[in-house]
């Protein structure tokens, strides 16, 4: 049976529940594939997923849209490519503590960010500034990934990027005010978070394995949708090293993200080119799209076809 080693982005969450249920109902086993999930806390994220993967020591990564545009300008390792999208609604944003006072992305102008040190994020988030008017000038750090988000709750950040329906939900329960910056209803065309990458040698190599991977997970999300209080339950029951352990909580969070995995008709995994070619753009226009030099891009020069395919994806008939 073939092993699929996946590197999870964070510690496990309800983004990943799909790929529990999938593991836990049999559906991998049903199609031939053996899964081990890995979390970054096993070695406290000193490598990114997606370097796993472009290293050879995981078969898939998590991880934004960004990372895919990364390794396509990065010349010292494979172009990443992503084949699914987890989620077709980014559910992410931009948020600082509402006593802060800081009630809009202009007023981060002077305020600290902290950074998980992607390599265009902290151009984004100026840009997020400066699209609502301000300087973009802000004060970036780089603490522990895995602390980030004690950072903006001890008063060491005053913003920083989460998932809404995780920690959103998490500050909500202990009645702390959270402001959020969504990115498209600042001028930015977000691409997808999270999305699955994969080296091109394993899609060309191992179609057959990724496709069974993929149909399984696809499986695994919808029932996600369907059923998002059970799924919840299966994903408190097998994931281990999770942050929260609140029954409760899990399924609420699972119901806030149930209706982000699929597409209108059902389908899960699919990704749209204009999306794709739009947030590669958006990069190019505003200077972010560069390569390690620091030599600004063309959007000409990194095609959006060349950087997902949906080409292993089974869709329900």
């Amino acid at each position: 049976m073939t092993t699929i080693d996946l590197a999870l982005d964070w510690t496990p969450n309800t983004n990943h529940t799909g790929f529990y249920v999938a593991k836990a109902e049999g559906y991998y086993a049903d199609n031939g594939v053996s899964v081990s999930i890995h979390s970054p806390a096993e070695d406290d994220y000193e490598r990114t997923p997606a370097k796993r993967v472009a290293t050879g020591d995981a078969t898939l990564a998590i991880a934004p849209s960004e990372s895919v545009i990364s390794y396509h300008t990065h010349p010292e390792y494979p172009s990443l490519t992503a084949i699914a999208a987890i989620a077709q609604v980014d559910r992410s944003a931009i948020v600082a503590l509402e006593e802060s006072g800081i009630d809009r992305p202009a007023d981060l102008d002077g305020a600290t960010y902290a950074s998980y040190d992607a390599r265009f994020e902290d151009h984004i988030v100026r840009q997020l500034v400066r699209n609502d008017g301000g300087e973009g000038d802000i004060e970036i750090v780089t603490p522990p990934k895995l602390g980030i988000w004690n950072t903006l709750l001890d008063g060491d950040a005053d913003a920083t990027w989460v998932f809404m329906p995780w920690e959103g939900l998490l500050a909500e329960r202990d009645d702390i005010g959270l402001t959020p910056f969504y990115l498209d209803e600042y001028g930015i065309p977000y691409g997808y978070t999270p999305a699955l990458l994969a080296r091109p040698t394993s899609i060309e190599g191992d179609s057959d394995e990724l496709r069974a991977f993929l149909a399984a997970t696809a499986r695994g999300y919808r029932f996600a949708a369907e059923h998002p209080e059970e799924a919840a339950d299966i994903l408190q029951e097998t994931a281990e090293g999770m942050d929260v352990d609140d029954p409760e909580f899990l399924r609420e969070s699972q119901r806030r993200l149930a209706d982000a995995y699929l597409t209108p008709d059902g389908e899960w995994g699919v990704m749209d080119h204009d999306r794709w070619a739009a947030f590669v753009e958006w990069l190019s226009e505003q200077g972010i799209l560069t390569d390690l030099d620091g030599d600004e891009i063309p959007a000409s020069e990194l095609p959006a076809g060349s950087l997902y395919t949906d080409e292993l994806l089974v869709r329900p008939e």
